[in-house]
């Protein structure tokens, strides 16, 4: 072989480093319509189920949403059940319902104290709560894979209900000033113990940072609550402001998240819920005048004499058709706030984030185990469930 030909290492030289990857874009893809069909048929098969088709309706919603969302190029996958979530909450009430009660039974036995007895109701129940909340994040990371790998987390609900039993102490005491404190603690308990294969997660975000983002809408908070047009604006640039400060202090491993979310990012989707609410609300006003006129001239008797508790058999017709129409609005509200705030709200955050490093998880590798539904349970039980 000539020597030409030969190469030879450097001595003492390390191995070239490839340069990071560049950063990448989350895409959304999924179809707007598609969603809005898929939750007005679910929503009416809730009306049908007394509601119970809801772990089902849930499931699908999570599933078009993850497999819709892709990142560096692969979709997410959800791979809970709706059996699961029934089963869970059907394990909740079985734990809740003694609970209420007891709860109903010592105020029936001390009525003098029912004033003081609720206060230990509701220690107990925002307790149950938040041990709710982390339990079904559980749920919910578990049943999240990417790339063939699943999210999962450790740690203990009841600890981290304390903590926010601690920190909903203290942000009462300093009238809301303490909150942001209260997240980015909440949030660095919950990132630390979150994985990603073999990955840990962990949240750089502080208290200070989002005080400074937001301490002025604390100002004005007593103000929106008397002038209800400030209020949605308020809310909105408080939740836009929130999602970019929670983004960008997100890692797992050596990933990192980065959002340039507008402050005015939801102004639209919350005054679209305000309109929408209105119109429902006004129809609704509308079927029940008609309802009303409509029983008076069948009847033959004035409103009062319909209404009157000597006419109760009268007043049946009625009755009937005020929860057919408070159902019917109850079911449109529902497909509006899950077509605005989960699937269009899904979609603007998505389309502000980048990811950083995201080669650092190209070795991952798979552990953690699947938690069970009973934490999602409780959440939906104690009306608490996130998305």
């Amino acid at each position: 072989m000539p020597v030409n030909d030969m190469q030879w290492a450097p001595i003492g030289r390390p191995e070239p480093v490839p340069p990071p990857l560049p950063p990448s874009r989350v895409d959304f893809t999924g179809n707007r319509t598609e969603f809005r069909k898929m939750v007005t048929k679910g929503a009416m098969l809730e009306l049908v189920t007394f509601g119970f088709y809801r772990f089902w309706l849930v499931t699908d919603i999570r599933r078009h949403l993850w497999s819709n969302t892709a990142i560096d190029g692969d979709a997410a996958e959800y791979t809970g059940r709706g059996k699961e979530l029934l089963i869970g909450f059907l394990f909740a009430l079985a734990i809740l319902v003694p609970i209420y009660l007891a709860y109903f039974l010592i105020g029936i036995e001390f009525e003098r104290w029912q004033g003081f007895a609720s206060t230990p109701l509701f220690i107990s129940f925002y307790a149950f709560g938040q041990f709710a909340i982390f339990r079904a994040r559980r749920y919910r990371l578990t049943r999240t894979v990417w790339r063939g790998v699943r999210f999962w987390m450790d740690g203990s609900g009841w600890a981290y209900s304390f903590r926010a039993m601690l920190w909903g102490l203290l942000v009462f005491l300093t009238l809301g000033l303490a909150l942001p404190w209260r997240e980015a603690s909440l949030e660095r308990y919950k990132m630390r113990h979150t994985h990603f294969g073999d990955l840990q997660g962990d949240f750089e975000g502080d208290g200070w940072t989002f005080f400074k983002r937001g301490w002025w809408l604390w100002l004005l908070t007593p103000i929106a609550v008397i002038i209800f047009p400030l209020a949605p604006f308020l809310y909105a640039e408080f939740k836009a402001r929130e999602w970019r400060w929670w983004l960008n202090g997100i890692r797992i491993g050596g990933v990192s998240l980065s959002s340039d979310l507008p402050h005015n990012a939801f102004y639209g989707l919350y005054w679209k819920m305000v309109g929408w609410w209105m119109l429902l609300s006004t129809l609704f006003g509308l079927y029940i005048g008609g309802a009303t006129l409509l029983v008076v001239k069948v009847s033959g008797l004035p409103a009062e004499q319909v209404f009157g508790p000597d006419h109760a058999a009268k007043s049946i017709p009625m009755m009937v058709m005020m929860v057919i129409g408070y159902f019917a609005l109850a079911l449109a509200i529902n497909i509006v706030m899950r077509v605005y705030l989960q699937r269009d709200l899904w979609a603007k955050v998505l389309e502000t984030v980048t990811v950083h490093d995201i080669g650092a998880a190209a070795d991952v590798r798979a552990s953690g185990e699947l938690a069970s539904a009973l934490g999602e349970g409780f959440a939906d039980g104690l009306d608490v469930a996130g998305f």
